[in-house]
């Protein structure tokens, strides 16, 4: 029998560092690109790589998640294919919350179907990029490895806030420290040459290679790695105890890859898709990234100037000047709007003419952004309601500050998801 390839993914911790945006929503639930979720990344890079047996782990704020997937990855009978989402439960033999990747795992084991030649291939629910799993699987049967790591090169200043791996010529993981806390330490785990000539890294450089949290297992070393249970993070204590007692492999990766853990680095990745030549592309012919489908008319752009941005389904924009942003389903700009960088979530709805009604009489903006509003910096959470003559930009203010429902985190103004700004606010 052909192998089979068991895909988890871990839906993330509390997601603290880019909190306000998982306030009602964990980190793989967050919009991008208009019309994704970054859930939709790894699903995607598994199907596009034939991989269709998929798990999801979730635990915080996981509602939106939930409702994400069920209505996205639905799966014929003939194909075996599913993604299905194991939420943290109470049992028998515990009744604590998820402590870490590898204990989300082990807590999980007993829903895994597998057999001692299966693999495991463990994922990211926060990550964008793009890699053909297959090709880490072939390294992994040519190389004889118990488990793959894959690996990108950094320069050593970054090593900070990742686990940095040595890998000799024949790319075994001699070395593995998770999270430097100095860069003499990086600098003993540094690329040799031959390693460096086969990535696009400019020669002469110092580079480190960093783990890039995607780990393919063998099922029995898994399992065997498991046992303990006081081990309960892959990063920090299963892969650097397994160094020297099973063969351990890095795949050197060489592209795009971008860890989704901030709000800065959120809204960078956002923004970065409006480029001309985008570092990641969902343009890729052949490689679809999929997600819900919603049945949305096209977008309605009415006298405005644009330059660099992304419109998705559903939008109604009128008279309006945008610069370098992302703007989400449906989301509606009414007329003498000025946005630049500026990445909109969009909204869940449009509302009817009553609503509009009702919403004069309650003296609540309309949902979406109303006239005359000069917005940059920012992001617009989900159904946020923005009214007429509103300024706002975080120039000159600190991180943490607050007003309403406006926060700014990172160097960015965020509106909360369900916001309300009143008319003339200026910030």
């Amino acid at each position: 029998m052909k192998p089979k390839v068991i895909c988890v993914i871990m839906g993330g911790g509390r997601g603290t560092r880019l909190h306000p945006l998982t306030r009602e929503r964990c980190k793989p639930a967050v919009p991008l690109a208009g019309k994704f979720r970054l859930v939709d990344i790894p699903i995607s890079n598994c199907l596009n790589s034939g991989m269709n047996k998929i798990y999801v782990l979730t635990q915080f704020n996981t509602a939106s998640l939930h409702r994400h997937i069920q209505e996205s990855y639905k799966f014929d009978p003939f194909g075996g294919g599913f993604v299905d989402i194991l939420s943290a439960e109470q049992t028998e033999e515990g009744e604590n919350w998820y402590q870490g990747t590898a204990d989300a795992v082990r807590r999980n084991m007993h829903h895994f179907e597998a057999f001692d030649g299966d693999y495991f291939l463990i994922l990211s629910g926060d990550q964008l990029y793009r890699l053909d799993f297959r090709k880490v699987i072939e390294q992994h049967i040519r190389t004889g490895a118990d488990v793959t790591v894959a690996a990108k090169p950094i320069p050593v200043s970054r090593v900070a806030d990742l686990g940095i791996m040595r890998l000799d010529d024949d790319l075994a993981i001699t070395g593995f420290v998770e999270k430097p806390s100095d860069t003499n330490e990086a600098e003993r785990l540094m690329m040799s040459e031959k390693l460096l000539k086969q990535t696009k890294s400019p020669e002469g450089g110092k580079y480190c290679l960093a783990s890039m949290g995607i780990y393919l297992f063998n099922k029995r070393v898994l399992f065997d790695a498991l046992q303990n249970a006081d081990l309960t993070d892959f990063g920090r204590e299963i892969i650097p105890g397994l160094l020297g007692k099973v063969g351990l492999y890095g795949f050197l990766f060489d592209d795009y890859w971008e860890d989704i853990g901030s709000v800065q680095s959120f809204f960078e990745a956002n923004l970065s898709l409006t480029d001309p030549v985008p570092p990641f592309n969902f343009y890729e012919p052949g490689l679809p990234i999929y997600t819900r489908i919603r049945y949305l008319p096209a977008s309605k752009i009415t006298g405005c100037h644009i330059d660099r941005a992304i419109v998705a389904d559903g939008s109604i924009l009128s008279d309006a000047n945008l610069y370098r942003c992302v703007v989400g389903v449906r989301s509606v700009i009414r007329s003498g709007c000025s946005l630049e960088n500026v990445v909109m979530m969009g909204q869940d709805y449009l509302e009817s003419a009553e609503n509009l009604q009702n919403n004069r009489k309650q003296n609540i903006p309309d949902i979406g952004i109303g006239k005359n509003c000069h917005i940059k910096y920012s992001i617009i959470d989900k159904n946020a309601r923005i009214g007429d003559n509103v300024r706002l930009s975080p120039e000159g203010k600190p991180d943490g500050f607050k007003q309403g429902d406006i926060v700014i985190r990172d160097g960015v103004l965020i509106v909360l998801k369900g916001g309300i700004v009143p008319d003339n606010t200026e910030i």
